[in-house]
């Protein structure tokens, strides 16, 4: 699915060019030769991380050998991979303060020495050190935030400078979570999804009968036009419980924004 949004946004990128520059439109699209429309997979991976390289060097000549905090969360994706974001956070020649995503790694665990040796091997890559840091972000959980063997406590011992702060998004998070679920409709909403996975879940019968319900709803929509087909699109999804702090549950903002 990602692929097929990739496309479609380079094509839309590719006609806005076009249209608007004379010379790439001489030499793009219709106009490119025939082995040369850079529309295949491969030549538009190629292109990405191109511009992923390019972006990132500019980053990183951004902060020169100044210092920076730096932020980290891991979450496991689609294909049950464990990755890790990093977030760079600065101040740079102007006196802004500047927050830039520097790459997202992929991990065989997550215990705080893996984590570490993930970010050791980020920074050799980008020429940048752990004796720059100044600060620390993460979640509550224990391999971030450990007084003995946590990633914080790992970084602290190569820099007692690098000093380590809750993140307040994360608190946020926790506290918008906790004033909504006070609210009765979103409560009463949340433990009936909540029953209703664990209905689903305990029966395998039950969950045959929602499978092809929803193949049954697939089909009629996509007859009417309703969805679309492509490579990676309307595939089954397993059912998850909610969560306190899953991405996910940020959507709970909005709902409880709608009944104040």
């Amino acid at each position: 699915m990602m692929n097929l949004i990739s496309l479609i946004n380079f094509l839309e990128l590719l006609h806005f060019l076009a249209d608007h520059n004379d010379d790439i439109k001489k030499v793009v699209l219709e106009n490119a030769p025939k082995n040369l429309k850079l529309i295949a997979p491969d030549i538009q991976k190629d292109i990405s991380n191109a511009l992923a390289s390019e972006t990132t060097s500019i980053i990183v000549n951004d902060i020169g050998h100044g210092l920076f905090a730096i932020l980290c969360d891991e979450s496991r994706d689609a294909s049950t991979n464990e990755q890790l974001a990093v977030v760079i956070c600065y101040v740079d020649l102007h006196g802004y303060v500047i927050e830039r995503f520097l790459g997202i790694l992929h991990v065989r665990d997550t215990t705080a020495l893996s984590l570490k040796k993930a970010i050791d091997v980020l920074f050799s890559k980008h020429g940048l050190s752990i004796s720059q840091i100044r600060g620390q972000g993460y979640d509550g959980a224990s391999n971030m935030r450990g007084e003995y063997n946590g990633l914080k406590t790992l970084i602290m011992k190569e820099n007692g400078s690098a000093y380590y702060i809750h993140c307040f998004a994360h608190q946020l998070q926790l506290s918008l979570v906790g004033v909504a679920k006070k609210h009765v409709q979103v409560s009463f909403m949340y433990n009936t999804l909540s029953t209703l996975v664990h209905v689903l879940e305990g029966s395998s019968k039950r969950q045959e009968i929602l499978r092809e319900q929803r193949l049954k709803k697939v089909v009629d929509d996509l007859m009417t036009g309703d969805l679309v087909s492509g490579w990676g699109l309307n595939q089954e999804t397993s059912l998850q419980r909610a969560c306190d702090t899953r991405w996910g549950s940020f959507w709970l903002i909005v709902k409880v924004g709608s009944y104040v």
